[in-house]
């Protein structure tokens, strides 16, 4: 009988991982920035790392082994596009919630605390009325403007007038002078 193979913790640790990750995930990060692409990742990331961290947990498990597994998550990083540093966090915060739920030496109320309060510190700081003051948004420009490239204040100035906002800092994330384009993340004032 299936029943005899699944452990009714597991469920509920599944359960409590899929919930917590929905509110993160979907919740927090997609209403505030509404990205698919990090959404999706980061939602199914969360799934098989539970699903590897369940089966590791059940079985003998050297520490080198599990820095071994580090490693080859650290080579998707270095392979895949670079996001931003909130598309980092919240894609980390969702692989937490996997290892806090998958960890099977802890007891139940304490991985819904241990969850509630990466949760609760996921909606405060990156609240919107904390940070309300500074937006950001990715930009292609069709042109590179050489001497604004050298030059951070005449760079800063040309966003602001392009974009009518007050732009406080921006970073060059791609430059490519075959098709004379540039990528860049433009921080601005509301």
């Amino acid at each position: 009988m299936l029943t005899d193979y699944i452990d009714p913790g597991l469920v509920l640790r599944f359960v409590i991982n899929i919930v917590a990750m929905t509110l993160l995930v979907f919740g927090l990060f997609y209403l505030r920035y509404r990205d698919k692409e990090l959404v999706t990742a980061a939602s199914l990331f969360n799934i098989f790392a539970f699903g590897v961290l369940s089966i590791l947990g059940s079985v003998e498990f050297s520490l080198a082994a599990g820095f071994g597994l580090f490693a080859i998550l650290a080579l998707f990083t270095l392979r895949s596009e670079q996001i931003s540093k909130i598309e980092i966090t919240y894609f980390f915060g969702s692989v937490a919630i996997a290892v806090i739920c998958s960890i099977q030496g802890t007891t139940l109320p304490f991985v819904v605390v241990v969850v509630g309060m990466v949760l609760l510190g996921a909606y405060v700081f990156d609240h919107p009325r904390i940070l309300k003051s500074v937006d950001g948004i990715k930009i292609t420009l069709d042109k590179i403007d050489p001497d604004a490239l050298s030059n951070p204040t005449k760079m800063r100035t040309d966003l602001s007038s392009r974009l009518g906002v007050q732009v406080m800092s921006y970073q060059i994330v791609a430059l490519n002078y075959i098709t004379d384009m540039a990528q860049i993340n433009v921080f601005y004032r509301k």
